[in-house]
């Protein structure tokens, strides 16, 4: 029975409220009891790996259970260790200067406290990656969570719903399923922050709904991110790095390589080296290392976009032996496509599939201005031993992110900050960056017992001209 907006914005403003209570009861835990919260958050990971990686499958149709593990199962647990080693120091309060206009013995110091209740909009691609690491920087600073997870991924909701609360009090966190109109209401709840990763479409959406509270929001979205292929790096390695990136999760990640700046005198080198590579990654559609596309709405997006840029005149280049897609288990081939008609769907929108443009380019002035012309990307991905080179990409494109001579790989760096910039997102979490974003970085100035300020209360004489004379030059 399909349940009114009425009953679904009253089940999600009472679980707000019951968190909101707690916050209040306790609204800082002690590094005891987030250390202990980390570890539940941990244990529910190791515990239902095999449930984990079968509920995401089912989802997506098909996933490897090996890219589960690498890019979901490990991260989660690798950023909870790295947390639980450098919580207690982010904690410490920091002292500051006491500014000279302050007399006496005052202090300064910044508190980093908890915000009180996040809520945290899950997309399908990486589900319990992106479900863990928000929760992780979220617990660490103190706060308490309320997790919408994706229509795209009913069977791992289902699974977190379950056995969530054998983790976790409905006070700490709570995880919704989207059975319809879910997420339009979580988004327009009074948060202390709202952490989105998602399309740029609906992140504006989110947006629009969350400045009605003013609440803060971090937005992770996406974007056209390109990798770079200077002429002095090896070929072979830059196609084995870009390739493997590109085709891990059949391209479904934020960050992957959307398409490849190539000189053009190597061009065709690349194209024969991708043709090697791939076969031998992958020797079927059907093999059980390839994902499939995750719904029959993404698989026809992409089908179309690669029939149109062959009708437009572009080279599509399938990379395995066989038929070019299937459509009973949405699984597309690896391809690569050679001259797109620039106001072609694979050029103009994200891909998010695995099919990469090769970009021909004669000099790299021209890239530059290329890249410049779009949107600012959520990663950069120069490959050069140019130190030269690499410093005037850095300096003359803007992005999320960069991974210099690889693709994705900054992502993975817990002491590293993740987050696009412009059309590609806003804010930061990971590490250190993610305790900040979730905390409030509280200044507190304490006055000493004997202060001159005094001296500078109206009515104003002489001493107080002489004073801020003084103070001023």
């Amino acid at each position: 029975m399909e349940r009114s907006s009425e009953d679904i914005a009253m089940t999600l403003h009472d679980a707000l409220a019951r968190q909101r209570r707690a916050y209040l009861e306790h609204p800082v835990p002690t590094l005891k009891e987030r250390k202990a919260d980390l570890r539940a958050l941990e244990r529910f990971v190791r515990e239902n790996t095999d449930a984990i990686c079968a509920a995401i499958s089912a989802d997506y149709g098909h996933r490897s259970r090996h890219e589960t593990l690498l890019a979901e199962i490990l991260p989660a647990v690798d950023g909870i260790d790295a947390t639980l080693r450098h919580l207690a120091e982010w904690m410490k309060p920091e002292r500051r200067k006491v500014d000279r206009m302050v007399f006496g013995l005052a202090s300064n110091r910044v508190v980093p406290q908890p915000l009180g209740v996040v809520g945290v909009i899950v997309p399908w691609n990486f589900p319990l990656n992106l479900s863990v690491l928000p929760l992780t920087a979220i617990f660490a600073a103190g706060n308490r969570a309320l997790v919408k997870m994706s229509e795209n991924s009913r069977h791992l909701a289902r699974l977190l719903v379950e056995r969530i609360p054998a983790y976790f009090a409905s006070e700490k966190l709570q995880v919704f399923d989207e059975t319809g109109g879910v997420g339009v209401e979580f988004s327009r709840l009074p948060f202390d922050h709202l952490l989105f990763t998602g399309s740029g479409t609906t992140g504006r959406a989110v947006m629009a709904a969350a400045a009605a509270n003013l609440c803060p929001v971090t937005l992770e979205l996406g974007g056209k991110a390109p990798a770079v292929l200077c002429d002095d790096f090896p070929l072979r390695t830059a196609a084995e790095r870009i390739l493997y990136v590109k085709l891990l999760n059949a391209g479904q990640i934020c960050t992957t390589v959307d398409h490849v700046y190539v000189p053009r005198a190597q061009v065709a080198a690349f194209t024969e080296a991708a043709q090697a590579i791939v076969p031998q990654r992958y020797p079927r559609l059907d093999c059980d290392d390839y994902t499939s596309v995750v719904d029959r709405r993404s698989f026809e997006r992409l089908t179309a976009a690669l029939d149109d840029a062959g009708a437009r005149g572009a080279k599509v280049i399938n990379l395995l032996a066989g038929p070019a897609w299937d459509a009973a288990t949405r699984k597309i081939s690896p391809h690569l496509v050679l001259d797109a008609p620039p106001d072609c769907a694979l050029m103009q929108r994200e891909i998010f599939g695995p099919i990469l443009p090769v970009v021909a380019y004669d000099t790299l002035d021209e890239v530059i201005a290329r890249i410049n012309a779009g949107p600012r990307p959520l990663a950069l991905y120069p490959f050069s031993h140019d130190g030269r080179r690499i410093d005037r990409l850095l300096e003359r494109v803007m992005s999320g992110g960069v991974s210099i001579n690889d693709a994705l790989f900054h992502v993975g760096q817990h002491d590293l900050p993740f987050g696009g910039i412009g059309e590609s997102g806003m804010g930061h979490y990971h590490g250190y960056e993610g305790f900040q974003t979730f905390s409030k970085l509280r200044p507190i100035f304490h006055q000493a017992r004997w202060a001159g300020t005094k001296l500078l209360y109206p009515p104003y004489g002489k001493l107080a001209e002489r004073m801020l004379s003084f103070l001023i030059r």
